[in-house]
């Protein structure tokens, strides 16, 4: 379905029959990728004295239980209540969903045993930058990503600076194929996500970070809009399923 939308003064034409998810699903086995120390998800059926919810053991519904952690076991966005002492749900600042968006595909620098995203980097990528979101693909990209199990693998992780760069740039929604955009043991410190937040100075409550995503090789770097809506979870982060838009003129 081909549409004209207005989108800051600008009108583009997008087809909304072509979507392209960028999401990681997730399933109850040791399949599911992983961080942060926990074990797989599970979907498993409910069981009482007298019933199984499973149409094949007999009943009349599938009526499963779902155990998962959001932060390790899928694609998802959360906001600065991720790092508050104060509650804040993801619910309560993420209220539009569609963003002009542009997808870069960085190869992160040797540092030592890190492997980081710098400032420069990002400065080459993003030289004329007119967008609200940031989806970075890290390269090597290849499908075991949406198995990968991350936990001591010390993943690809975002510098201060470039995070700083990013927020003073005007991206409003950052989102990255890892766990997490800091260093998986970095002591708490949580640079990257203090600064793109901008906390606590003027934090930035309307910001969000979304991790854990997969974005297959097919799509090209470019500029996209990109329809990104949270499950109805009142937490700091809900599991989420970002998709992009190409934009036809």
């Amino acid at each position: 379905m081909l549409a004209t939308i207005s989108h800051n003064g600008n009108s583009y034409e997008i087809d909304f029959s072509q979507p392209l998810d960028i999401s990681i699903s997730l399933r109850g086995d040791d399949k599911n990728p992983m961080a942060w120390y926990l074990k797989h998800p599970e979907i498993t059926p409910v069981h009482d004295a007298n019933f199984v919810g499973k149409v094949s053991k007999g009943s009349s519904v599938n009526f499963n239980n779902i155990w998962f952690n959001p932060h390790a076991h899928a694609t998802h966005t959360e906001c600065v209540g991720h790092i508050t002492s104060e509650f804040h749900s993801i619910q309560q600042h993420l209220k539009t969903f569609f963003f002009k968006a542009k997808l870069i595909s960085v190869e992160p620098q040797k540092k030592g045993e890190d492997q980081v995203i710098t400032r420069s980097m990002l400065v080459k990528k993003l030289d004329s930058l007119q967008a609200e979101a940031l989806v970075i693909r890290c390269i090597p990209n290849y499908i075991g990503k949406i198995s990968k199990h991350h936990s001591h693998s010390n993943w690809p992780y975002l510098e201060e600076d470039a995070a700083i760069f990013l927020r003073e740039n005007g991206i409003k929604h950052l989102l990255i194929d890892q766990p997490s955009v800091d260093k998986e043991k970095d002591d708490g410190k949580l640079l990257a996500h203090k600064a793109f937040w901008n906390y606590p100075k003027k934090t930035r409550f309307d910001a969000t970070i979304t991790e854990l995503i997969y974005v297959p090789n097919k799509i090209e770097d470019g500029d996209y809009f990109l329809n990104l809506q949270p499950a109805s979870f009142e937490n700091d982060a809900a599991p989420c399923k970002p998709v992009l838009y190409k934009i036809l003129k």
